[in-house]
């Protein structure tokens, strides 16, 4: 194995593990009557278990020694669940954080935080390879829709200028970040949202989550083509796809420069008052940094959008297209996009034209 001792969960070792852990046992009423395991695991990473009785329920992940979707040929640390649980203990107490960020007792803490976080380096390393790096050079690890986009792949490879631009995103540690938000990490009821699997939680860019999110959604609207049929064009799917984009993008700006305003007369060291300290000059920072956060959000988009196509993790959006010819049309369309959009990017003055955009091209 590439762990010594480790096995892999399945349904009745982890039964057992259950019975021998007071604190999950009692979850469950200490019964194990009609008790119900699903595994929900995407397949890439971990075994993930929803695990539920008439008296309660809860959620089992196992990280193992190695990437799930390659195999024991590609090890990886177990210690990345420790990162996941710090990352949520920070994500329920956070309010009480962001109280306390201007004072100097809770600046220090945050720069342990950073230290502490910069212990997750092998899936920061993981992050790095598959999303900024194997797509842009001939790796074992990359697939596509091949013989489809066999000449796309090779013109991402020497596409200079689309290097240079991806390389410019590779480092910045601004805030703590989820690492690994997509679709796949995010729960919705009609009434809830929740976001799960923080596991590549570090001190890193703060377009990189909102990026890979809308990324995301980008790719979804590009493969409902790949979907529809004589009785669902999906038109209407995929303008509501455009909607969620544009208000995701317009809901973060708006919350977050309502935080700034809120906080502004405050003792961090970025902005100090006693240098911008008239309201034209503050609010021109402000722009200046909202606009930067924007391009880097668009930036990171499009480098999440091209390691789903041509790397080695894909989406369910465009696997479930039949068709390969079909789905290499779907996969192409977003991949001009997403070049588009990274060499690009600095163009675009608000969402509205990122979606316009989206329509040019899709037309």
């Amino acid at each position: 194995m590439a762990s010594e001792g480790f096995q892999p969960l399945e349904e009745k070792s982890l039964v057992e593990y259950i019975k021998a852990t007071p604190s999950l046992f009692s979850k469950l009423g200490n019964e194990l009557d009609d008790l119900q395991i699903k595994e929900v695991g995407d397949g890439n990473l971990n075994f993930v278990y929803i695990v539920s009785s008439p008296s309660g329920s809860f959620v089992a992940k196992q990280a193992l020694p190695y990437i799930r979707c390659i195999g024991e040929s590609w090890p990886m640390t177990k210690e990345r669940a420790y990162f996941e649980a710090v990352t949520l203990r920070s994500m329920n107490t956070f309010q009480n954080i962001w109280q306390g960020l201007f004072s100097s007792h809770h600046v220090f803490t945050v720069l342990q935080a950073v230290a502490e976080f910069c212990g997750n380096v092998e899936l920061c390393r993981l992050t790095e390879q598959v999303v900024f790096s194997d797509p842009y050079k001939v790796s074992p690890h990359n697939r596509w829709t091949s013989p489809y986009l066999d000449r796309d792949v090779e013109a991402v490879c020497e596409d200079n200028t689309l290097k240079l631009e991806v390389a410019e995103l590779k480092s910045m540690a601004q805030a703590l970040i989820h690492g690994d938000l997509h679709t796949g990490s995010v729960m919705v009821t009609s009434n809830s949202t929740q976001v799960i699997d923080p596991e590549f939680a570090f001190y890193g860019p703060m377009g990189f989550d909102i990026g890979a999110f809308v990324g995301n959604l980008i790719l979804a609207f590009f493969a409902q083509d790949g979907h529809a049929d004589q009785e669902n064009d999906r038109k209407a799917y995929k303008d509501w796809i455009l909607r969620t984009i544009d208000e995701t993008w317009n809901l973060f700006h708006k919350k977050f420069t309502a935080l700034w305003d809120k906080h502004e007369d405050g003792s961090g060291g970025a902005y100090l008052p006693a240098i911008y300290n008239n309201p034209q000059l503050q609010l021109l920072v402000k722009q200046k940094f909202m606009k930067d956060l924007f391009h880097d959000t668009l930036g990171f988009g499009a480098s999440k959008m091209i390691r789903r196509i041509v790397g080695v993790a894909h989406v369910e959006d465009f696997e479930s297209i039949t068709d390969a010819g079909k789905r290499a049309d779907c996969e192409r369309r977003a991949l001009d996009f997403a070049k588009m959009l990274m060499k690009e990017r600095r163009k675009f003055q608000g969402i509205a034209e990122v979606v316009s955009a989206i329509h040019e091209l899709h037309s």
